[in-house]
């Protein structure tokens, strides 16, 4: 029955006749929340071997970043692959290189994902926020604002591309809470570096939505979100909403904490993502 309503509920989302004008118009689902199907979902992620995930290091002006990297399944040393970055949220804070592969991370470790979508999938973590919230009393929403260790990971993305093979015009961001507000901030520090952003329930970035008008972003919230509040993103999609490559997915029974229910059992995430270049 789980299966049967996130089909359902992304049937709708993509709909072709609805997605020719959802840069204009949000996306709506009514999808019901099962408690037991999400526990399922999160323990098969978390029962996937993340072996295969290096565990290493960077460091730059006295801030170190620990962070694992997914190699494709089948790498081959003449072919570019695609660089997804995902960022975690506030609850993986710390250094021990291992409680940022939250859910958001481990679907690039499903066996379809893994064989379908080819990638190098970087994962940092950081010891203190990467992103804090203020008020804005113009906009009277929060807003996002990058701390100081969060442009670190544009210098160690420029580092892994003279390292790696990787396709310099399909680098693309997602993260959830915290990192859904961090990927807003890298995107606007940054928009020429990456080619889409998927933002999940985080907090805005105003700072440079004049040179984000024609990037490819997806913004999804539960319209229950009392932790970042769902208005912030309803916010900045109206402010990006001339730009036909934005999309904003909300979910009317979802909160802050169950917002990732539909989206870890189907393979719409890297399936956005992968149709982009710049």
């Amino acid at each position: 029955m789980y299966k049967f309503f996130v089909a359902i509920g992304f049937l709708f989302l993509i709909n072709p006749a609805f997605s020719q004008r959802s840069h204009r118009l949000s996306e709506s689902s009514s999808i019901k929340f099962d408690s037991s199907s999400f526990v399922a979902q999160k323990q098969y992620l978390n029962n996937l071997s993340a072996s295969d995930y290096q565990k290493k290091e960077f460091k730059q002006k006295n801030i170190s970043i620990p962070y694992r990297l997914l190699s494709p399944s089948n790498l081959k040393s003449t072919k570019k692959y695609p660089l997804v970055v995902t960022l975690h949220n506030s609850t993986r804070i710390g250094n021990d290189n291992e409680k940022q592969l939250e859910p958001l991370s481990r679907i690039w470790l499903k066996p379809d994902i893994r064989k379908n979508f080819q990638a190098f999938v970087l994962a940092p973590q950081f010891e203190t926020r990467s992103t804090d919230y203020v008020f804005d009393q113009v906009k009277n929403v929060q807003v996002s604002k990058l701390n100081a260790n969060l442009p670190i990971i544009i210098d160690l993305i420029e580092q892994l591309k003279k390292e790696l093979n990787i396709d310099e015009n399909r680098i693309y961001l997602i993260g959830y809470s915290m990192g859904g507000s961090s990927v807003q901030n890298l995107l606007s520090l940054s928009p020429g570096t990456f080619a889409a952003m998927i933002s999940i329930a985080g907090i805005p970035d105003f700072s440079s939505t004049n040179a984000l008008q024609s990037k490819p972003i997806w913004l999804i919230h539960g319209a229950k979100d009392n932790e970042n509040p769902f208005n912030g993103s309803e916010a900045l999609f109206n402010e990006l909403k001339h730009d036909k490559k934005i999309r904003f997915s909300t979910f009317a029974n979802l909160d802050h904490n169950t917002i990732n229910y539909p989206l870890l059992n189907t393979d719409e995430l890297p399936k956005w993502l992968f149709q982009w270049k710049k």
